[in-house]
Order: structure tokens, then C-alpha cells, then sequence
């Protein structure tokens, strides 16, 4: 059943004892005074149809620990300890100072009912019903975004250890897997850690993945060949990430189709790469080209005057359902603030041609940069100086030449390159200069028009306001965040949390305060 908090003050109630000892304007002060309003019993009861049980904890106390946690960035057993050594912590929560904590995986407890409830972000939807309240963001339609990788919670793990812990979580839940991988295989996976080869010998290494990969298909062979029956979600997933680590890293031996059993390790990192058997949706993913980082990809979406998080996500750091573009056309199409269409910013990341029609179709402006275009002849002639029709379907050089699109949207000049005396400035390709069209090519166009503009010039800045809050949601006393948790639906409850502080404390910057039962800014 459902926790209520206690009226009546303990004799020894921290509040009273050391409330006045909070800075005003602090997340604690604020907690300490208005966390009932914040959190009432309703934050929770959803969790809790049944009246009969032994009591949970109170709904107040649950979304201040989640706030308090999330904001100063601390580990379950951090938090149980803040709550039963930290003065500022017993008085936000409204703890005597003779009160213990709770054990940590009382933490645990609680954000797998929160996930599997219908408000998995409830955190989050109770400081944006704070926001919405107090009309900070009324009438402000700027919408900034951008994201950021966040380092994983587990090791990268290289091919071998990815092979064999995959065995070894066959061979633990897949029924009748042990035996077969017992009489099917050539290594010893009963046996901790890694191989034991001389790891200086090539030929060494060699062998041992040839070794790995032939274990592995034998088992799949064995196990989910024709005939195999039908097996529950935990055994046809460790069967499924199998059969993902021994093919993603190798590729047959030179002079080998694979057919004889000879692998090497692939000389290239396969697209989308699972980099760790404990977290299979962490991924690696680059900022930019010397910058190589191994983890999962926050998208904030944030209103620039006010600072304020308007709606995040957290996805894989690569693959499908994790670019910028995508992400940022959904966080601004599902904003919970705005009652008409948004101007969004962005940088180019932001601008495919497929975005800039999404947001055309919801009705949202765009200030977003253009990806720079990149003549085929240093200096020369860009996609911008070729007319395009659309009606026509035509494309026009600048020598005049007109040419029809292809059903691919090719427009081939061919042999009208050959004694074209623009030739040099336009292509070196010896058969001529064949164009790509984009399908949202006008769009391109218009975005590359308005980039021009002195008005694009003077608004574009306002995008920097983003990198500050991402700033805020990255970092904790100069340090970056690393993500605690496994998976992307549990990193993306973490990220919600997470911005729901941030608010918090930005709503208390902007005067934040309780007045004749409503939330205000004073």
C-alpha cells in the first residue's frame, strides 16, 4: 500500500532543529518547504491500487531522494548514506536526525515500478507541470537542440572476451546449451577469463578466433538449426548475441570463403558494433574525427532565454533512431509547451533535408546551418550554380546545358562536358560531371539562401545557448558524468531525472515560490 508522510514534527525533526541553516533559493530550501506540493500522494498512487500491504515510503520522500540524487550525481549507496549523514538532506526530505536511511536497492525497487508504470518520467512531468504553471514559457517559441555522448557504465570488450562471455551466457540460460558446447567445441569455456595463448604470437591469436568463431556456429548450429523448437526471450536472445559477436568482428582468412573454417579478425569496425555482451546497446560513436567515444547519445531540446530543458531522450550513440536530425524533429514536434509552431535551432547536424520537411510539415521555422557545399574542382562551380526544376524535371549547368533527371534523380552531362569551356571549374571526371539530386533539394537550397542572410547571421548565436545547458547536463563539479545503469530505457529514465533537477534549480534562479496554492515567480 501507499506511504502517507506524517503530520505532526518529531521532537527531534531536522527542519526545525536546523531548517534556517539552508541558503534561501537552494533545491534543499525549496524541497524542505514545498516537497509535498511538489511530490503529493497522487506523484505515486497509481503504483499502489492495493489498501492492504505494509506502507510504502511517503511520495514526497521518493521524488525528493530522485531529485537530490540525479542532481548531485550520486551512486544507490551514495544516496542512502546522504540521507542518513547529511543534515541538508533530512531537512529537504523532512527525516528527524535520528532517522536511518533506507537499504539502496530500495532505489532499485523503485525505478523499475516507475519504469513499468504508464508515467515512466514522472519526475520529469511533475517540474514541467511546475513550469507550465507558472507561464515562463508562454509565448517563447525559440527551441534549441543539441546532444552529447555519455560514457557507458561497462568495459568495451574486444572480439575474444565478447565470443567467449556469449558462450558462457548460452551455455548458463539457454536450456541443454552446457552439454552441447561441452561435446561441440574445441576450448575449454568452463574455465575464467580469457584463453590462455601466447598473445605476442600472431599466428597464436589467429588460431584462437578461428577456434572462437567455429565454436560459436557449431553451437548455433546445434541449437538453432532446423528443427529447433521454439525458445523463451532469455534464451533466444543469448543465441541472437551469439550469433552478432561471432560475425560482426571477423571475416574469412585470405584465400578463404569461410566455407573451410578459417577466420581472421576483420581489418574495419562493423557499422553499428556491439561493444560489450553486458550492455548489447552501448555503441561507438565519434564527435568528430579524432574524437572516438564508447556510449549511449543525450538529445536535449532547451528554450534559450529561460534555460530551461524542454524535452530530452536519450538513444544508442549509433545506429538506427540515434541521429541528431531525427531526434530533434521528435523533441520538437512532441513539445508539451508551446501552443502554435517553434523556431528550432540547430546546428548542420540538425539540417538533412529530411528534417528541415519534417519540420516543415508541423508547422515549425527553422534556424538551422546548411552543410557547407564542397565544389568538385577547388573553386569551382557548386551544386548552386545548377538549375534545378522540379516540375520539368531538369537540371541546368552553367554553361546552359540541360539535362533530365533520372528516375534515381541522376542528371547525366556525359558528353556535353567535352568541349565545354567551363569544364575546368566544374568537374574532372573524364566521362563528365554527373549531379545527384536530393529529394528536399529545394529545401537545401532555401536553407543555403537563408544562411546568407544578415538575419540568419544575427539569430544563429542564440543556438550557443544550448551548449551551456548541455554543459549543465553532462558534467558535475567539472567532472563528465558516467551513466550507472545498462540499456537505453534506463539511461533515459536517468536523463529525464536528471533534467527535472536541472529545471528545478533553474526555476529557482528565476524566483520560483508557492503562492495562495499555485506555483509563481516572484
Amino acid at each position: 500500500m501507499q506511504g502517507i508522510s506524517r503530520t505532526g514534527h518529531d521532537l527531534w525533526d531536522a527542519g526545525d532543529v536546523a531548517g534556517h541553516l539552508l541558503p534561501p533559493g537552494s533545491v534543499f530550501a525549496f524541497l524542505a518547504e514545498h516537497r509535498q506540493e511538489l511530490f503529493p500522494d497522487s506523484f505515486t498512487a497509481d503504483l499502489f491500487p492495493s489498501r492492504t500491504g505494509r506502507p510504502s515510503l511517503p511520495a514526497d520522500l521518493v521524488g525528493s531522494v530522485l531529485v537530490l540524487k540525479e542532481l548531485h550525481d550520486l551512486s544507490d549507496p551514495q544516496t542512502a548514506d546522504a540521507l542518513k549523514y547529511d543534515l541538508r538532506w533530512k531537512i529537504a526530505c523532512g527525516r528527524s536526525l535520528l532517522q536511518t536511511s533506507f537499504d539502496p536497492s530500495t532505489l532499485v525497487y523503485w525505478r523499475k515500478r516507475i519504469a513499468a508504470s504508464d508515467r515512466p518520467h514522472r519526475v520529469f512531468d511533475a517540474v514541467a507541470e511546475v513550469i507550465a504553471q507558472t507561464g515562463i514559457l508562454r509565448g517563447k517559441r525559440k527551441r534549441c537542440v543539441d546532444s552529447t555522448v555519455f560514457d557507458d557504465a561497462v568495459a568495451t570488450q574486444d572480439t575474444v572476451t565478447q565470443l567467449t562471455a556469449a558462450m558462457r551466457k548460452a551455455a548458463r540460460v539457454v536450456p541443454g546449451a552446457a552439454a552441447v558446447i561441452a561435446d561441440a567445441c574445441t576450448l575449454d569455456y568452463g574455465k575464467a577469463g580469457k584463453p590462455d595463448i601466447d598473445w605476442d604470437d600472431p599466428q597464436a591469436k589467429e588460431s584462437l578466433v578461428r577456434d572462437l568463431v567455429n565454436d560459436a556456429l557449431a553451437v548455433l548450429d546445434a541449437l538453432d538449426g532446423p528443427g529447433a523448437g521454439e525458445r523463451d526471450a532469455a534464451a533466444a536472445d543469448a543465441l541472437g548475441l551469439l550469433a552478432l559477436v561471432a560475425g560482426q568482428d571477423v571475416e574469412p582468412a585470405d584465400g578463404s570463403d569461410g566455407t573451410d573454417g578459417r577466420w581472421r579478425i576483420a581489418r574495419k569496425v562493423a557499422p553499428d558494433r556491439v561493444i560489450s555482451t553486458v550492455d548489447t546497446e552501448a555503441r561507438h560513436t565519434r564527435k568528430s574525427r579524432s574524437s572516438r567515444r564508447d556510449g549511449f547519445r543525450g538529445h536535449v531540446a532547451a528554450e534559450p532565454e529561460t534555460g530551461l530543458v524542454t524535452d530530452c531522450e536519450m538513444t544508442m550513440a549509433a545506429g538506427e533512431g540515434s541521429t541528431d536530425a531525427e531526434n530533434g524533429v521528435t523533441l520538437a514536434c512532441r513539445d508539451r509547451f508551446a501552443d502554435d509552431g517553434l523556431e528550432v535551432y540547430g546546428d548542420s547536424a540538425y539540417g538533412t533535408g529530411e528534417a528541415r520537411a519534417a519540420y516543415r510539415d508541423a508547422g515549425h521555422g527553422t534556424v538551422i546551418k546548411p552543410v557547407p557545399l564542397r565544389p568538385a574542382v577547388p573553386g569551382g562551380f557548386t551544386a548552386d550554380d545548377f538549375a534545378v526544376d522540379e516540375q520539368a524535371g531538369t537540371v541546368t549547368c552553367p554553361a546552359g546545358v540541360t539535362r533530365t533527371m533520372s528516375a534515381r534523380r541522376n542528371a547525366i552531362f556525359g558528353a556535353a562536358c567535352a568541349g565545354c569551356p567551363l569544364r575546368d571549374r566544374c568537374t574532372a571526371a573524364k566521362d563528365g560531371r554527373t549531379m545527384s539530386i536530393h529529394p528536399h533539394e529545394g529545401l537545401l537550397r532555401a536553407a543555403r539562401a537563408q544562411a546568407r542572410t544578415s538575419e540568419f547571421r544575427q539569430a544563429y548565436p542564440t543556438r550557443s545557448a544550448v551548449e551551456r545547458i548541455i554543459a549543465w547536463t553532462a558534467t558535475r563539479s567539472g567532472r563528465r558524468v558516467r551513466l550507472r545503469y545498462t540499456g537505453t530505457a534506463k539511461n533515459n529514465a536517468w536523463l529525464h531525472d536528471r533534467c527535472a533537477a536541472i529545471n528545478l534549480r533553474t526555476l529557482l534562479r528565476h524566483g520560483l515560490a508557492r503562492s495562495e496554492g499555485a506555483w509563481v515567480l516572484a
